[in-house]
């Protein structure tokens, strides 16, 4: 499952909640138990060098950017 940031509209603090894509849980704030939490645009970075494969970054080596 993946880790999800969420940001209180009341105190600006971050928590994150590991949770299922797509799930519709609320969350309460860490810092003041505010329910106003939205969740912030994350970015995502494969794990660096070599795979199991051998090829860089890329399972099946064909990657125009390896």
């Amino acid at each position: 499952m993946p880790i999800f940031e969420y940001q209180c509209a009341e105190c600006g603090h971050v928590s994150s909640f590991l949770e299922k894509a797509g799930a519709k849980q609320k969350h309460v704030c860490e810092k003041c138990q505010s329910e106003g939490l939205t969740r912030k645009i994350s970015t995502f970075s494969p794990a660096a060098g070599k795979s199991s494969s051998g090829h860089d970054s890329c399972p099946t080596g064909t990657c125009p950017l390896s």
